[in-house]
Order: structure tokens, then C-alpha cells, then sequence
């Protein structure tokens, strides 16, 4: 019946010769996904034939007649499963291809409109889309994200992203890089390192000290698409404070000789030097009265000894004492300015894709040395004074990690730094504050060693826990690897009230973001050192220092987490029991019993392949509204789901509610324990 049919029209109504064979190898591959289904060749040739008769009734036959007489056939022959699997398989490149005239349309939107008048030039506030480095990344965004959903993908996994039952994060990245670092500065800055467009020595004072962890925050956020984080700030900066505080000292000391003890400018500056070198414990904020004493043995002598002018152990303590007082307001006002530097620097460094600032997160608080003090002083009195004109940076997002023994306490070192941070949150909303003692932090905190020390993530993400490789349970140079949001309330609507239904549902969704996230993982362990010159090829990363420009990732990037989000936990609860966990005790414990249940499932992921899964509490904002319009678009308007524009994020009570303070600590403090 074939020779009846002579062309085709396709959907954009161009008229193409009609082939039967493109009939058989649909059936064919719907078939194969098939698991009650068995063609053989003669049935194959007889459904095509079939069909073929069938469509022949119409002089140009369009796809789509052609497509809905496949499935006719298909059921009409009783190949139920084979049906099903086609018109799921259709389904699927009905979406793709719709995507596909999107993108065009995307481009249009992208190139002539403002942002006032377009969503999508506004999804992203650190974007700005009306510049020519904000249009053009948007450009290779928007291509990327079609790429990947057509040419890369699993269907089903593409199908689910563009459905709203789950959403890939960064997915324009999703063949390029990972998420997030903490990066140690104290092991990058030893002995310095490259960028790649040049050599920077080791910082040499609180100033440069400053400058270098922007520009290593900057180097790694070209290599990575989320947060750029530095764990132990504090640590890392006391070292360029002691180096500048050194060289005030000698500085200041140099100028007494000359001013007080009329020495000559060369004979001053020699007899610095001479001191530098015979006193080998070097001065510090914390040592002066033990420098004190070395230098009133030495200098006496030395000068006596080698007939140099006389200088009494009187006049060592006058002048190590002005030394002291002129070093420390030097080194106080440099370290104020290193600080006010780095805020203002991270707020205005737009060297990201996009004209976009880095994603920067600094943590801090646990160092007790008077170096250590300062930076965090200082970096908090900066903090308060805002930007240019009063401003509160939104950069670095800070984070004060609180410690019992350290500073939470009133007569800890670090009391005074709690409540100066304390007073600087009350005004600028930073910083954060993490608890280092709370149990699911505290297993793995080592006196002493901020390596053990949880860190946090401006995007909240922690990484801690190491399945992989339990010794190495440490927070430098590990991050989130990738991670994917699962839509929580449409689960629950799905499931119409059914709470087993719901756990099946969430099951099924949870084994497809297992795979989803696999199949990404193996795309990054394709790439070598050479993919990431400063994540890699500059020790950045955990064990990448071990590795050789051609060397694959594959191994490094195990000590990472895959996770897993999920975001409007209240609006599930109110689609399963009527009620949101700040309003019901019942739907409390059913929010706990579901997120119990998504970690189980993490865990088990974790010791069945080695790999770490954690379960994330999500925090895009962005996606709390992309998850509504299109839940609101299948399901309509449901009173205290669909009614709003945004879900609510992660386990949170909703904003809307009435709810003591410490009423809300309560209700969301469980959940912490079970994010990962």
C-alpha cells in the first residue's frame, strides 16, 4: 500500500517524500522498551503495513495523523506495553521540540527586550541581561541547556526537568565543571602559586594577604559554577598580619635609633637587620614580652662588643616599646584596610561569566591568636561600615562559626568577637552564624585543627561526611559535585492525599535523581587536570596536587558530594493533611518521617556505591516560583499550595505564618540533623 502514499507534510508544513521504513523503526524502538511486548520481523512488517494502509486514506498525510495511527494500531493489536512505551516516547519529543522553537523565541526575548519587560533576563539577580556580557552569557546558557536536554539526557530525565518534577541545578554547566570548593589559603599562598597568566609569590603582609584571597576566590569561580568558599579566614590571614606587624616593628624600631639615639640612617637600618637575624623566634603580637627580653640580652652586648655605639638595656625597652605601640596602630590600620579592601573587591570584582561579582563565602571565628583577632575585628568593624556609600555588601557572605571553649562563652578568648559579630548581624545581617558543638557537627571537630571544623557555603551547602574515604573527613578543597531538586509538593498532589502513594511517588523520583546524578558524575569524571589549571593543576582541589596535566579527576572528585534537594516541604504537608508543620503536630512529624525517608535513602546510595549522597535543604529561590506556576498550570489553584507564587524553600515554615522565634528554632531545628 505504500506506493499509494507518495509525501508527507511535517509540522512546520514542508512536504517531504513519505518513508515507511521511518514506521518501522519507530515501532521497532518502542518496542525494544517494551517488557511484555516481542515483535517478530514478519509482525513488524505487518504493523507497518497496516499502519501505512491506514494513513493512506488522506492524499498528504501529516506527522501527526501518522503518529496517532501508530498508537490505533498498536493497541488495536493488542500491544498494550509497545503502545504505551511510544506514547511516552512521543510525549517526550513533543516537549524537546517545543523546547527547541523556544529557544529561538529565548534569543529573540534575549536580544530585544529589556529586562523590566522579561523574566528571563531577570532570573538571576547577580545578572545583569541588558549588558553585552550578561546578554551574551544568556546567549551560551539558554544553547547549553537545549544542548543538553536533546543531545545529552536520558528522555525521561529531560522529560522530568521540563515537566517540573525535578530540576537540575546549573544544568547550562552540566558537561563542564562542578559546584562548589572550600579553598585553603594558608596551603595555596605556601610558596605561591599561578592563575595561569602569571606567578604570584607568597603574599608578604596583611595588604597582599587580602588581595591574593580575592584573586584565588576569582581564579577558582572561572572553574566552577557555584559558590567559591575559604573555611578557616581567619587562619589564613593571621600569618599576613604577623608579617605585616613584623615589619612595622623593625620599621618603627629603625626610626627610634635614628630619632632618639641619633644613629645614621644606613647604621639604624644594619643594626634592624642584625637584630632580625640574631634573634631567631621573630616578633608577634603575642610574643613581645618574650621578644623583650632577647633583645635586651642581645643588643647591649652586640653594640658593646663590636665598639658600636652604646646602647643601654634602658633604652632597648624605651625603643622596643615604641616599636611595639607604632607596629600594633599600623598593623591595625593596614589590616582595617586589607579588610575593607576584600569586601569592597568581592562586591565590584565582575569577572565572572556574565559580569557577574564571584560567589564568595568566608568562614571564621575559632582562631584565638591576636593575629587571628585582629583580622576578625577589624573585617567586622569594615563589615558594619558598608560600602562606599553606607551600603551592606552583600559579598563574601560570612559566616561566624560559635564554639563553646572559643568564644561562645563569657570568659572565652573569643567572647568579645561573638558579640561584636552579634551586633554587626543585627545591622548588616552578616554574619551567619554555625554551631560547631551541635552533635552533627561536633563528631567530627578536632581541638585545634580547623580542618576538622565544618564550614558552610553561601549557597548553605556543607560537606563534611566522606564515604569514600573516612579518613580524610575534612573540610578543605572538597565540595558539592552537583546536585538536583526534587518538586516535593507535586508529589503530594499527585498522590491526592494518599501518603503511601506519596512515599511510592517519592521513591520513584528519588531512583531517577540517583541516575541523573550518576550519569552526570561520569561526564565529570571524564576530564583531566588540564580541564581546570587552578581547581587542579594549583593543588586547589583534595589529592589534585598528586596528579599530572593529563591525569583524569575520576579518583579526586569522589571525595565530593552528589546531593539531592527538595524544596516546599510546607505546601506538601498542607496538600496531605490540610495543615503546614508550624501549624499541626501531625503534619510536623509527617514532614520529619518524609525527610527521615529522603536521607535513608541518601545513606543507603552512599554505602551501596561509595559515593557520597547527601540530601540537601534547597535553597534557590528562583526555582520555589519556576515549581509553582507549573504545578499551578496542571493541578490549578489549590488554597494554600498553587494560591502563591513562590513555595516555600526547603523545611521551612512559611513566611506567611504567625510563629514565635523561638517556636521556629524548634519546628526546624530537627531538620538540620537530617540535611547533610
Amino acid at each position: 500500500m505504500a506506493s499509494y502514499i507518495q509525501n508527507i507534510r511535517k509540522r512546520n508544513g514542508d512536504i517531504v517524500p513519505f518513508i515507511s521504513q521511518k514506521i518501522t523503526d519507530a515501532i521497532r524502538k518502542a518496542n525494544l522498551e517494551s517488557i511484555d511486548d516481542t515483535f517478530t520481523a514478519k509482525e513488524l512488517e505487518r504493523l507497518t503495513n497496516e499502519v501505512t494502509e491506514a494513513i493512506s486514506a488522506q492524499d498528504i498525510p501529516t506527522v501527526e495523523f501518522i503518529q496517532d495511527t501508530v498508537e490505533k494500531v498498536l493497541i488495536r493489536n493488542n500491544f498494550a506495553s509497545t503502545a504505551k512505551a511510544y506514547i511516552i516516547y512521543r510525549a517526550e519529543h513533543t516537549k524537546i521540540r517545543e523546547a527547541q522553537g523556544n529557544l529561538m523565541d529565548i534569543y529573540n526575548e534575549l536580544t530585544f527586550k529589556k529586562s523590566a519587560d522579561a523574566d528571563i533576563k531577570r532570573e538571576n539577580a547577580n545578572i545583569d541581561a541588558d549588558t553585552a556580557m550578561g546578554t551574551m552569557l544568556k546567549y551560551g546558557s539558554e544553547g547549553s541547556k537545549y544542548y543538553i536536554d536533546n543531545y545529552i539526557l536520558p528522555k525521561d530525565i529531560a522529560a522530568a526537568h521540563i515537566d517540573g518534577d525535578i530540576h537540575i541545578h546549573d544544568k547550562d554547566f552540566y558537561m563542564l565543571t562542578e559546584t562548589c570548593c572550600q579553598i585553603d589559603l594558608l596551603k595555596l599562598f605556601k610558596d605561591g602559586f599561578s592563575t595561569g597568566h602569571g606567578y604570584l609569590r607568597e603574599p608578604n603582609g596583611i595588604r597582599s594577604y587580602a588581595a591574593l584571597g580575592c584573586i584565588a576566590i576569582q581564579a577558582n569561580q572561572n572553574e566552577m559554577h557555584g559558590g567559591q568558599s575559604i573555611p578557616n579566614f581567619d587562619y589564613s590571614m593571621a600569618p599576613g598580619v604577623a608579617k605585616t606587624f613584623a615589619k612595622e616593628y623593625f620599621k618603627a624600631l629603625t626610626a627610634f635609633f635614628i630619632a632618639v639615639l641619633s644613629m645614621n640612617s644606613n647604621d639604624a637600618k644594619l643594626l634592624a637587620k642584625e637584630i632580625q637575624r640574631c634573634i631567631p623566634m621573630g616578633i608577634r603580637l603575642g610574643n613581645t614580652d618574650e621578644y623583650l627580653h632577647h633583645l635586651v640580652d642581645f643588643l647591649p652586648y652586640h653594640q658593646q662588643s663590636h665598639n658600636y655605639q652604646a646602647i643601654s638595656p634602658n633604652q632597648t625597652e624605651r625603643a622596643h616599646n615604641y616599636a611595639v605601640a607604632t607596629a600594633v596602630d599600623a598593623t591595625e590600620d593596614a589590616t582595617y584596610q586589607a579588610m575593607e579592601a576584600f569586601i569592597h573587591n568581592l562586591n565590584t570584582m565582575n569577572s565572572r561569566a556574565g559580569a557577574q561579582v564571584p560567589f564568595s563565602s568566608i568562614n571564621y571565628g575559632t582562631d584565638t591568636s591576636p593575629e587571628a583577632r585582629m583580622v576578625i575585628r577589624n573585617l567586622l568593624k569594615a563589615t558594619t561600615a558598608g560600602l562606599g556609600n553606607g551600603e551592606t555588601p552583600i559579598f563574601p557572605v560570612q559566616i561566624f562559626k560559635v564554639k563553646e571553649g572559643i568564644n561562645y562563652n563569657k570568659h572565652d578568648p573569643n567572647f568579645d568577637l561573638f558579640q561584636q559579630a552579634i551586633r554587626t548581624s543585627a545591622k548588616r545581617l552578616f554574619p551567619n552564624f554555625s554551631f560547631l558543638d551541635a552533635p552533627f557537627n561536633l563528631q567530627f571537630y578536632k581541638e585545634g585543627d580547623y580542618n576538622s571544623e565544618v564550614a558552610y557555603m553561601g549557597c548553605r551547602t556543607r560537606v563534611m561526611g566522606n564515604v569514600h574515604d573516612k579518613n580524610r573527613q575534612v573540610t578543605c578543597g572538597r565540595g558539592n559535585l552537583s546536585f538536583t531538586s526534587i518538586n516535593l509538593p507535586r508529589l503530594a498532589l499527585k498522590s491526592k492525599g494518599n501518603k503511601k502513594i506519596f512515599f511510592n511517588e517519592l521513591d520513584s523520583i528519588i531512583e531517577l535523581v540517583f541516575r541523573q546524578l550518576l550519569h552526570r558524575f561520569k561526564i565529570q569524571c571524564s576530564k583531566t587536570v588540564r580541564n581546570y589549571p587552578f581547581l587542579m593543576g594549583q593543588g586547589v582541589w583534595i589529592d589534585s596536587e598528586k596528579l599530572k596535566t593529563d591525569d583524569s579527576v575520576a579518583e579526586v572528585l569522589k571525595h565530593g558530594t552528589l546531593s539531592m534537594g527538595f524544596i516546599g516541604l510546607a505546601e506538601t504537608l498542607i496538600a496531605l493533611t490540610g495543615k503546614h508543620h508550624g501549624e499541626s503536630e501531625e503534619a510536623q512529624q509527617l514532614g520529619l518521617e518524609i525527610v527521615g525517608h529522603m536521607r535513608k535513602r541518601m545513606d543507603e546510595k552512599s554505602q551501596q556505591t561509595g559515593l557520597n549522597f547527601t540530601l540537601l535543604a534547597t535553597p534557590a529561590e528562583g526555582l520555589s516560583g519556576r515549581f509553582v506556576r507549573l504545578d499551578r498550570k496542571e493541578y490549578g489553584e489549590i488554597p494554600g499550595v498553587t494560591d502563591k507564587d513562590y513555595y516555600t524553600n526547603s523545611f521551612h515554615v512559611p513566611v506567611y505564618h504567625k510563629i514565635a522565634a523561638a517556636k521556629k528554632l524548634e519546628l526546624e531545628g530537627p531538620y538540620h540533623a537530617l540535611t547533610n
